[in-house]
């Protein structure tokens, strides 16, 4: 089983990780979406969101853009950070199912750590 979060506004993945509106999740296996949910964000703060998803058993974070700080939390907590993806949260979790997304590795320089 692969816990996937979406950073999410209005279904579409955000540009923001750290202020998105909700975390859409899949529950996935063997390449198929079992269940879907969504996860309040509690709140800004620095480096907590990544411990927050690692609580909740998210294993896969895909965003439009992050900071480096919350990329390496997520990575000391072994979850994966997919950045750079655009589009509607479902169709870039199928498209991450099939192999067909990568990150861009585009890093959010916006004077904030998330």
């Amino acid at each position: 089983m692969l816990k996937i979060a979406v950073a999410s506004d209005k279904g579409n993945v955000t540009e923001h990780f750290g202020y998105c509106e909700i975390f859409l999740t899949f529950d996935t296996e063997e390449g198929k979406i079992l269940e879907e949910g969504a996860l309040e964000n509690p709140g800004h703060k620095p480096g907590f969101l990544p411990r927050y998803l690692h609580e909740k058993g998210v294993n896969v974070i895909i965003s439009g853009g992050m900071g480096s700080s919350a990329v390496s939390i997520f990575n000391e907590n072994d979850i994966e950070v997919i950045v750079g993806a655009k589009g509607k949260a479902k169709e870039v979790v199928e498209a991450y199912l099939r192999g067909e997304l990568n990150s861009t590795g585009s890093v959010c320089h916006h004077g904030h750590d998330e």
